[in-house]
């Protein structure tokens, strides 16, 4: 009976593609939906993540890149919280807007002030690191290399305190393109230029003040970064620390407003779906009353017409489901190529993240979407009484 149930659907190919077509947009919007509920989330979290840092250091009410609102005397910081237990390794990190003499005009660019043996800031990409000590070299992003023409070797003059009117600066360094590195909290095409703490310092004139913007810290194996955090708390008062789960925390709550648009579109196409299946279903069961009701006088049982009709609309939801996924995975890449080119945001963050329990999850909805599309006229199939139906049908 569930062979004749889809061999059903064959008999009207036009209306069952179209019926295909129709879930497999419903169950795309769904995919995408399902995707962008914690996808964005599990991108942030990686992000953090991604050079084994969980705790972050901040100055208290500002923005790690507040010049204006830094964390004063810098290296003692770092020494202290070396010595805390738990801690493996601290990265410093300074970060200000400087300018790149560019022939006889400047080009304005992100300076990173880091360690670059504890950073957790970039991937090198091409070329060589930085070494601790290296006061004459520079890692330049891919958008800062093609902005300013710049290649392995080249030297750059990079200027401190430029007065854009008179086009004067208080300070200028000279430092030696080593490679190219991918900044991984940078925007798209964000031309960006690291070098050593202490040249940033000096770039900005915050050398004497030892001004940091942020750090971070990478635990022991073993160590529990909300316990960590919580007690640093406690010891610096004035400093803003967080692990990466109060981090994500936070920023969940702040997209909050993505989260409800996705659960009410992801709901909506659900609903679609579920009209599209029953409403095929219904009409199909209609059509075929009087052979239901000529199996049923044979002896066929109610119970195999009810798995008949649902096996009809599981086999839809199940084909117009993979067509849809395959359209989500497609439109999702599309859409987060829109979203990701936001100014300020970082590139490395993405809204949709494809997983394999997301996937799952669409898959099961879209199975018990269609079990339950085809429930109501599954039952009214099989209740329909043999005598009147057959009767009715011959007149």
């Amino acid at each position: 009976m569930t062979g004749l149930g889809i061999r059903n659907l064959l008999r009207r190919p036009q209306r069952t593609l179209l019926t295909l077509l129709g879930i497999a947009v419903t169950s795309a919007m769904l995919l995408d939906m399902v995707l962008l509920a914690g996808g964005i989330e599990k991108s942030f979290e990686q992000l953090l993540l991604s050079r084994g840092y969980e705790i972050r250091v901040s100055p208290k009410g500002t923005l790690p890149f507040d010049t204006e609102g830094g964390i004063a005397g810098g290296t003692a910081l770092v020494r202290a919280l070396r010595a805390e237990p738990g801690v493996a390794a601290v990265a410093p990190l300074l970060g200000s807007s400087i300018h790149v003499r560019v022939g006889d005009g400047a080009r304005a660019v992100t300076g990173y002030g880091v360690d670059p043996v504890e950073q957790s800031m970039y991937q090198l990409e091409q070329g060589d690191d930085l070494a601790r000590g290296d006061s004459a070299g520079a890692l330049l992003s891919d958008p800062a290399a093609a902005a300013l023409h710049a290649h392995l070797g080249d030297t750059l003059t990079l200027v401190g305190g430029l007065d854009p009117q008179l086009a004067t600066s208080q300070v200028e360094r000279r430092l030696v393109v080593r490679g190219t590195a991918r900044w991984l909290y940078d925007y798209r095409d964000q031309p960006s230029v690291g070098m050593l703490v202490p040249v940033l310092q000096d770039l900005t004139r915050q050398r004497q003040a030892d001004r940091l913007s942020a750090l971070s810290l990478r635990l022991a194996s073993g160590s529990d970064p909300a316990a960590i955090a919580t007690r640093l708390r406690t010891e610096y008062p004035t400093l803003e620390i967080n692990n990466v789960a109060d981090l994500v925390r936070q920023f969940r709550t702040r997209l909050v407003y993505f989260r409800q648009l996705s659960y009410i579109l992801g709901t909506i196409s659900l609903g679609v779906t579920l009209l599209l299946v029953g409403t095929l279903l219904t009409i199909t069961v209609n059509e075929r009353l009087a052979e239901i009701a000529t199996l049923r006088a044979i002896g066929v049982s109610r119970l195999t017409i009810v798995v008949s009709v649902i096996a009809e609309g599981t086999a839809l939801t199940v084909v117009g489901g993979a067509l849809g996924t395959l359209l989500g995975l497609a439109t999702a890449r599309y859409l987060d190529r829109i979203l990701t080119s936001f100014p300020g945001l970082p590139s490395a963050i993405s809204f949709f993240v494809p997983r394999a329990e997301s996937l799952a999850l669409a898959a099961v909805v879209l199975a018990v979407a269609g079990c339950l599309a085809g429930a109501l006229p599954a039952w009214r199939a099989a209740a329909a009484p043999i005598a009147t139906t057959l009767k009715a049908e011959s007149t």
